[in-house]
C-alpha cells in the first residue's frame, strides 16, 4: 500500500479539523447553557424571602408581602431604573435605593440606640469620638446583621431600635417620594397617593433588609453585604478577593492560549489576494427595499444621540435643560429610556436589514414577492418604535400604571424597557424576519454538502435572535427581582453581546469568503472558533452581572472566573480582516470604511469591552462600583465602540456594492469614522472616566450610599466632569450626522440608479 503524500495528510487533517470543531460547539453550548440553567435553578431557591409581616417585637404590623409586591409594581411602572437602582441595577444620578435606605435606617437606628432620638443625621455620627462611633457602629451592626426571619410562620421579626429606624424612614420617604428632588432629576409629585408611597418605601426596605440581613449558615447578606457601609457591617467578603485574582490569572492564560491556538492551526493559504476590484452589483427589489431599513436605523440614531445630550444635561441642571422646564415635557427617567431603548433599536435594525440583503446575496436566488416581505417588516417594525416610546413616555408620566404600564407602556427594567405588547410584536417581528431569510437562503442551502457549512451557520445565528430575545417573555412586574434580573441578563447579555455578536461576524466571514478575501474552509473555521469562544465565555459569563442580585455565593466564583475570557472573542476575525488588508490592496480601497468600521469593532472590543469591561468584572472591584459612573465607561465605549461600529460596519458592507460610484463619498465616511471614534474616546478622556473615578474613591471611602448623595452628585467636580463632556460629544455629533448624510444620499442614489455602470452575475429573481 503506498504511503500516503503530504497533500493527503493535509486535506485529512484539514477534514477532521472542520468536522471537530461543530463538536466542540456543540459540547461547549451543552456544558455552559446547562450551568446557567442550573444558576437559574439556584437563584430561584435562595433568593431572598418576602416575609408574609414584618413586624415588631409588639406584633406591630410594620409592612407585608403584599405590600412590597406593589411596591416593585408601582416602581417599575413609573419608570423603575430609570430613577435610581435597586442593588446597584438602573440609573446612576438618583440615589441607589437599597444603599439609601438602608443607611438612613442605620442612623436612625443609631440614633435610638445612642439618644433615643432616630433623628440622628450623618453629622451627628461624624461629631461622636473615634471610640464612641466605633461602639456605635458595632451596636448598629447587631441590630442588622442577624437573620430574624422565621421561616414556619414566614415572618420577620425588627428590634425596637430598628422599628422605631424604620418608622423615621417612611416619613423621610413621605417627602422625598412626594417632592422629589431637583439634585436627582426626580420630580415633583413623583407618586401622589400615600399608599403608593408607603408601598415603594416598604419595596426599597425590603431590599435594604437582604442587603444586610446575614444569609442562612453565611457570614455576610443575601446581596453578599453590598452595599458598602461600615454603619450597619457591610464589608467585602474575603472570597471576593480570591475570586478576583483567580479571573486576572484566567485572563492571562486565555489571551496566551489564544494566541497559540491562532498561530499553531493557522493554514499558508488560507488568504488569497483579489487582483481586481469588485464591480458594482445591481440591486434587487428587496435589497431597494433593505436600504430603507438603514435610513431609518440612522435617523433613530441621531434621535438617540439628542436623548443623550438631554439625559446628561440632567446632570448638572436637574428639572431643565438650559433654562427650559423639559421635566414636565420629557422627565429624566423619560429621555434615559428613550436614549437606551433608540440605541437597541437603530443597532438591531442594522443587523437585521443585513440579513435582509445578505440572504439572496449568498442564495443566489431573491424570491417571489421577497421585496413586499421586507416593506411589512419595516412598517411592521416601525410601528413597533413608536409604540414602545409613545408608551415608556406615558408610563413615566403616570398615564399609565400598574399592570396597564406593564403590558403597554414600561416594563421597569433597563434594555427591556418596552412594554410586553411591543416586546411581543417585536418577536413576531424577527420570526417574520427570520422566515424571509430562509426562503432567500434555500437554494444555497440544498446546494450545499454539509450541514455544518457556512450557509446552515448563517441560518442558525440567525434562529437565535428571536429565541434569545424571546427570554425576556420569562419574568413580568410581579417575578422576586432576583429571578427578574437573571431573565433580564439572558436579554442583555446573551441576546446583545452574544447570539447577535455572532450572527454578525458569520455574515462578514461570509462575505469575505464571497469576494475571495478568505477561502471558504478558512473563513468557516475561523466563525467555529470565535463562536466557541463567545459562546465558552459569555453564555457562564452571564453571571458576573449577578453578584449582588440576591444570589447564591457561587454565583460570584463562576461569574468572575467566565467573564475573564470575554475579553479575547473578536480578535480572531480581525486577524484575518488585518492580512486580507496587506494582501488586496485594490479590494480593500473599495471596502475601505465598512472594513474600516469594522476594524474599530476590534479595537473598541479590546478596550471597550474589554479593558473596561473587565474593571468592573473582578468581583471586588464590582463590589466598590457597582451601581457608579464606572459601568457607563463601559457601557458607552461597548455599546457604541462594538456593536455600533459592527452595525454601521454591516450597513456599509450591504451599501458598498449596490451604491452609484458618484454617491460613495469616501471623504465624508473618513470625516463620520475619525469624528465618531475620537469623539467617543474624548468622551471617555475628558468626561465619563474622571467622573466614574472620583465616585468609585468615595464609593471605597465612604460607601456606597455616600457616592450616589447628593454631596457627590452636586459636587464641582461631578459637575465639571459633565460640562467636559461637551466637546467629545460635538465631535460625536458630527460624525453622526454625517452618517445620516451619507446614509440619506446612497440610499436615494439606489432608488435613482444611473443608466450604465459595470455589472456582475446577477442574483436569480424568481417569477413564478
Amino acid at each position: 500500500m503506498a504511503n500516503p503524500s503530504i497533500g493527503d495528510v493535509a486535506a485529512a487533517r484539514s477534514q477532521f479539523r472542520q468536522f471537530s470543531l461543530p463538536v466542540w460547539l456543540v459540547l461547549i453550548c451543552v456544558v455552559t447553557f446547562s450551568v446557567l440553567l442550573g444558576a437559574g435553578v439556584a437563584i430561584a431557591k435562595f433568593a431572598p424571602p418576602q416575609p408574609a409581616t414584618v413586624q415588631s417585637p409588639q406584633a406591630e404590623v410594620i409592612f407585608t408581602a403584599d405590600d412590597i409586591e406593589n411596591g416593585q409594581i408601582t416602581y417599575l411602572g413609573r419608570g423603575g431604573q430609570h430613577i435610581g437602582s435597586i442593588w446597584g441595577h438602573g440609573s446612576y444620578l438618583a440615589p441607589d435605593w437599597t444603599a439609601d435606605v438602608l443607611h438612613r435606617w442605620g442612623l436612625a437606628t443609631a440614633g435610638v440606640l445612642y439618644a433615643n432620638d432616630p433623628d440622628f443625621s450623618q453629622a451627628d455620627l461624624d461629631a461622636l469620638s473615634s471610640p464612641e462611633r466605633a461602639v456605635l457602629k458595632a451596636q448598629v451592626s447587631d441590630q442588622f446583621k442577624p437573620n430574624r426571619y422565621q421561616a414556619d410562620t414566614d415572618t420577620l421579626l425588627l428590634t425596637n431600635a430598628q422599628t422605631q429606624g424604620l418608622k423615621q424612614v417612611f416619613a423621610d420617604y413621605q417627602d422625598l417620594l412626594a417632592h422629589g428632588s431637583v439634585t436627582h432629576s426626580i420630580p415633583e409629585g413623583w407618586f401622589e397617593r400615600e399608599q403608593d408611597i408607603h408601598d415603594v418605601t416598604a419595596f426599597f426596605a425590603w431590599t435594604a433588609w437582604a442587603a444586610s440581613a446575614n444569609r442562612p449558615h453565611a457570614p455576610f447578606s443575601y446581596t453578599a453585604n453590598w452595599p458598602h457601609d461600615d454603619l450597619i457591617g457591610n464589608q467585602a467578603p474575603g472570597q471576593f478577593l480570591v475570586w478576583s485574582i483567580v479571573s486576572v490569572i484566567v485572563l492571562i492564560f486565555a489571551i496566551a492560549a489564544f494566541l497559540f491556538l491562532y498561530l499553531t492551526q493557522e493554514d499558508t493559504d488560507e488568504v488569497q489576494t483579489v487582483p481586481e476590484r469588485p464591480a458594482i452589483r445591481w440591486p434587487t427589489p428587496s435589497q431597494k427595499a433593505t436600504s430603507l431599513f438603514f435610513g431609518v436605523a440612522m435617523a433613530l440614531f441621531g434621535v438617540q444621540i439628542a436623548m443623550g445630550m438631554v439625559t446628561a444635561h440632567y446632570a448638572v441642571e436637574g428639572d431643565g435643560f438650559y433654562g427650559i422646564p423639559l421635566q414636565q415635557y420629557l422627565p429624566y427617567a423619560a429621555s434615559r429610556t428613550w436614549h437606551l431603548q433608540l440605541a437597541v433599536f437603530w443597532i438591531a435594525t442594522c443587523w437585521l436589514a443585513a440579513g435582509l440583503y445578505f440572504a439572496p446575496r449568498f442564495g443566489k436566488q431573491e424570491p417571489k414577492g421577497q421585496v413586499w416581505g421586507n416593506s411589512t417588516l419595516l412598517i411592521a417594525l416601525t410601528v413597533v418604535v413608536v409604540g414602545s416610546l409613545a408608551g415608556s413616555w406615558a408610563s413615566v408620566q403616570g398615564i399609565l400604571s400598574g399592570n396597564t404600564s406593564f403590558f403597554f407602556g414600561h416594563q421597569g427594567y433597563e434594555y427591556v424597557e418596552l412594554g410586553r405588547l411591543w416586546q411581543l410584536l417585536l418577536i413576531g417581528g424577527m420570526v417574520f424576519w427570520l422566515w424571509l431569510m430562509f426562503r432567500a437562503l434555500r437554494p444555497a442551502l440544498k446546494h450545499e454538502g454539509s450541514k455544518t457549512g457556512l450557509n446552515h451557520f448563517f441560518l442558525y445565528s440567525a434562529i437565535t435572535i428571536p429565541l434569545f430575545y424571546a427570554s425576556g417573555l420569562m419574568y413580568t412586574n410581579h417575578t422576586p427581582v432576583s429571578v427578574a434580573e437573571y431573565w433580564r441578563w439572558w436579554v442583555v447579555h446573551l441576546w446583545v453581546e452574544g447570539f447577535f455578536e455572532v450572527f454578525a461576524t458569520v455574515a462578514i466571514a461570509y462575505l469575505c469568503s464571497e469576494l475571495g478575501f478568505l477561502r471558504k474552509s478558512s473563513a468557516l473555521r475561523a466563525t467555529y472558533l470565535t463562536t466557541i469562544l463567545y459562546l465558552g465565555s459569555g453564555v457562564i459569563g452571564t453571571l458576573h452581572h449577578l453578584y449582588f442580585a440576591g444570589t447564591p455565593s457561587f454565583i460570584a466564583a463562576t461569574g468572575a472566573v467566565a467573564s475573564a475570557l470575554e475579553v479575547v472573542p473578536l480578535t480572531l476575525i480581525g486577524f484575518e480582516v488585518v492580512k486580507t488588508l496587506r494582501m488586496s490592496e485594490q479590494a480593500e480601497n473599495f471596502y475601505r470604511w465598512p472594513l474600516r468600521f469594522f476594524l474599530a469593532t476590534c479595537f473598541w472590543n479590546l478596550v471597550g469591552a474589554g479593558v473596561f469591561g473587565f474593571l468592573i468584572n473582578p468581583p471586588i472591584v464590582l463590589y466598590y462600583s457597582q451601581g457608579l459612573n464606572t459601568t457607563p465607561i463601559h457601557a458607552h465605549s461597548a455599546l457604541f465602540g462594538v456593536y455600533g461600529s459592527l452595525a454601521i460596519a454591516l450597513m456599509l458592507f450591504s451599501l458598498r456594492e449596490i451604491v452609484p460610484e458618484p454617491a460613495w463619498n469616501e471623504p465624508l465616511l473618513r470625516v463620520c469614522f475619525w469624528s465618531l471614534n475620537g469623539g467617543l474616546g474624548m468622551m471617555m478622556v475628558l468626561g465619563l472616566i474622571p467622573n466614574g473615578f472620583y465616585q468609585l474613591m468615595q464609593s471605597v471611602n465612604h460607601g456606597t450610599w455616600y457616592a450616589r448623595s447628593a454631596e457627590v452628585i452636586g459636587s464641582p467636580w461631578m459637575q465639571w466632569t459633565v460640562w467636559l463632556r461637551i466637546p467629545g460629544d460635538i465631535v460625536f455629533t458630527i460624525g453622526a450626522i454625517g452618517m445620516v448624510l451619507f446614509t440619506v444620499r446612497t440610499v436615494y442614489s439606489i432608488f435613482h440608479q444611473p443608466t450604465q455602470r459595470d455589472e456582475p452575475e446577477p442574483i436569480a429573481v424568481e417569477t413564478r
